[in-house]
This record gives C-alpha cells, sequence and structure tokens, in this order.
C-alpha cells in the first residue's frame, strides 16, 4: 500500500497544479471582458457595419470577438477568419522585414536611396543624395507630408507619379522633422527586391506569414478579392454606412498599405511582436524597430489620445507612444471603407487590435480608452503589491 500511494502522491500533485493554473485568471481579464461589451455596444450606436479584435496578454488570448457583417444588409457575419484590408498597419511588417535585411547586412539604412533608385529626383539634387533608407523607413524624408497621395486617391499609377517629385523641395533636411509618407515609405521595397532577388510580398510571407502561421495573411488586391471569408468596405454618408468597391489605388504601395489579415492573423502577430516568437522576430531586432526615431508632434494632438500621450515619436514602421508614463507601440491605419489599430506595451506584455469594415472614430475612442483603463489598472496593482510588501 506503501508502494502505491507513493505512486499516486505525484499524479495527485500534478492534478492539483494543472486544476489551479486552469482557474487562475489575468489580471486584466476582466478589463478585457469589459471590452468585448463595450466593443459591441459602440460598434452598434456608431452604425458600423463590422468588427473585430483581439487582446493578447504575452503568448495568450484573453479576448477575441467579432462583431456584424461582412457586408452591410448581408447574411455572412464576421468571424475570427474573416480578412480585412490592414491600410497602414502594413507599414508594420515592412519596417520589421527590412531591418531583419538590415541585421543581415543586406542594405544599410545610411545607405542612399538613390543607390538603389537612380530614378528618384528632388528639385535639390543635394537634398535628392541626403536621403537615406532609414530616413524612407522612419518617416522622416523631410518632404512634405503624404506627398502626391491625392494623385494615388485618384488610382494615378506609381509609375508616372515618381516623376513628380522632381518638382519638390524638402520642408527640412532629411532626419529632422516629421514627414508622414506612403509613397515614398515604399520605395523600400526596391530595394529589398533588388537585394534579394525575390517579390516584396513572397519575401513577406516567407519571413513573416508562413513561419508565424498566418494562414489568412497576404499582400495584394487579387489575393483579397480571392478570399472567400473577406469584409467588404464601407464609407460613411449622411444616411449611413454605404457599401462600396474595393480600390486598387493603395495596393499599388504594397509596403504601406498592401497588407490583408483577420484578426486570428493579427493576434499572432502581436504574440511574435510581444516576444515569444524569438526564432522569426529576434529580441535584437524588437529592439531595434521600436527604437524611437523622429519626434512626431502632430500625434500629441489627436483628439482622443491628447489627454494620455506625453510624448511620440516613429520608429521603424511602427509609432513608439509615451502614454501615461508607459511605452506603448502603436500603429493604426485607414483607407476607403477600412480602419485598422494595433499597439502592444513590451513591458506589461498586454497588445490589442481591432479592424472594422466602416470608416469611423469609434477606433481611435475605443483604442485610447482601453489603454487608459489598463495602465490605470497596472498602477493600482502596482500599488497594491507595494503596499503588501
Amino acid at each position: 500500500m506503501l508502494f502505491k500511494s507513493r505512486q499516486l502522491f505525484p499524479f495527485g500533485l500534478a492534478c492539483l497544479l494543472l486544476s489551479t493554473q486552469a482557474i487562475a485568471k489575468s489580471d486584466y481579464q476582466a478589463l478585457s471582458d469589459n471590452f468585448k461589451q463595450e466593443f459591441h455596444k459602440q460598434l452598434k450606436k456608431n452604425g458600423v457595419p463590422g468588427g473585430a479584435f483581439v487582446i493578447i496578454e504575452d503568448d495568450k488570448i484573453l479576448k477575441m470577438s467579432s462583431y456584424g457583417k461582412r457586408k452591410k444588409g448581408g447574411s455572412l457575419n464576421i468571424n475570427s477568419n474573416t480578412v480585412f484590408r490592414l491600410a497602414s498597419v502594413s507599414k508594420t511588417f515592412a519596417g520589421t522585414l527590412a531591418t531583419m535585411l538590415v541585421h543581415e547586412k543586406k542594405f544599410s539604412w545610411e545607405d542612399s536611396l538613390i543607390h538603389y533608385m537612380p530614378e528618384f529626383k528632388l528639385a535639390d539634387s543635394s537634398a535628392t543624395k541626403e536621403i537615406n533608407l532609414g530616413h524612407v523607413i522612419g518617416q522622416s524624408t523631410g518632404l512634405m507630408p503624404n506627398s502626391y497621395d491625392n494623385i494615388l486617391n485618384a488610382n494615378g499609377k506609381l509609375k508616372k507619379i515618381i516623376p513628380q517629385f522632381s518638382k519638390l523641395t524638402p520642408m527640412c533636411s532629411p532626419g529632422v522633422c516629421y514627414s508622414y509618407q506612403n509613397i515614398a515609405f515604399s520605395f523600400i521595397q526596391p530595394v529589398i527586391e533588388q537585394q534579394t532577388g525575390s517579390s516584396y510580398a513572397n519575401l513577406v510571407e516567407k519571413r513573416i506569414f508562413s513561419p508565424l502561421n498566418m494562414d489568412t495573411a497576404s499582400i495584394g488586391m487579387d489575393a483579397f478579392l480571392a478570399s472567400n471569408n473577406r469584409a467588404s468596405p464601407h464609407i460613411k454618408t449622411r444616411s449611413g454606412f454605404k457599401k462600396v468597391k474595393v480600390k486598387p489605388n493603395y495596393y499599388q504601395v504594397e509596403p504601406a498599405a498592401g497588407v490583408n489579415a483577420s484578426i486570428t492573423d493579427i493576434s499572432k502577430w502581436l504574440i511574435a511582436n510581444l516576444g515569444n516568437n524569438p526564432k522569426v522576430l529576434s529580441p535584437q531586432l524588437l529592439q531595434d524597430i521600436k527604437e524611437p526615431g523622429v519626434r512626431t508632434r502632430k500625434e500629441l494632438r489627436r483628439r482622443e489620445w491628447r489627454t494620455h500621450l506625453n510624448d511620440a515619436h516613429y520608429g521603424k514602421g511602427w509609432r513608439v507612444y509615451d502614454f501615461k508614463g508607459e511605452e506603448l507601440v502603436y500603429h493604426a491605419g485607414w483607407v476607403a471603407g477600412y480602419v485598422a489599430e494595433i499597439a502592444y506595451s513590451p513591458r506589461l506584455k498586454i497588445g490589442m487590435a481591432m479592424l472594422l469594415n466602416g470608416e469611423s472614430r469609434v477606433i481611435a475612442e475605443l483604442g485610447s480608452e482601453f489603454w487608459s483603463k489598463v495602465i490605470t489598472q497596472e498602477k493600482r496593482l502596482a500599488s497594491k503589491t507595494k503596499a503588501a510588501k
């Protein structure tokens, strides 16, 4: 009998430990549960056709939920595998891929852009030579913000837009001032393709999507339209949201706005960026992409965020916020009919993302309020821990 009880004890202890672990809840579980209610409530209140969100803690999903329809008036619900356009959240993938290749010495941030794009010219030839790849990926080229996006919006072709840069004089020296770009940001694509011999889309698939098992993620309009489970775009009108056609214009700038993904894919992207897949995103790479570059003062005036932000910079395809004293790595995206937002706290190991198939500022309201509550709760928990000691 003694022999049997010695055999049973470790098994019983293991069951007890497993049971304890199973019922243990995150300090942020209730907050995540409440966010689901608020997400559904606000999307309904604002008439948004549909959306999805995910909240991550370290390597676990605290809450994932979807709301509404793939298209207004339709019968198909949005679910966790419904594909949305990510718009400018695509820049987070481009910044990451480019940083990988810099670490592998395929090129350097100090390399002049015209070394790879000799056709690129500005009105000032000396300014042309000064723009390097670090300026391109760090949004500090010195060009007027959103240069020639108006032509892109009108579906002007990229090969006809690039020569237009010869008319521009920078508003500041490269590296000095913040200068958000879509077209110029995407000049990293020919650099990547020349130095690897692979298309940008194939390389993102090989280096990021595939190893992270982002099964529904893709780049480009054809890939998006090939997905049977995709969210249709909706723009806001005086009479409510109206379904529109998917436009090809911003798909021309793949690094800036070419990625498509589901909220399930985005959960994997967040988990990796929180440091849980070091074979794909190394600790050194994660540190590098969020290294603050040029200050982005304009972000400090964002209506929904300005009361929370102490400072803001641009990293490498990611924004870096000082949100109530906490480092928050962030990016938002908008393209006709879609909005997206993604953010994570490296120290707290919390991440959150939202995807909507209707243009609405409610996404910014939900995001800023969520992070305010997370950081308020963290301070409360830290205070309790300190008091207990």
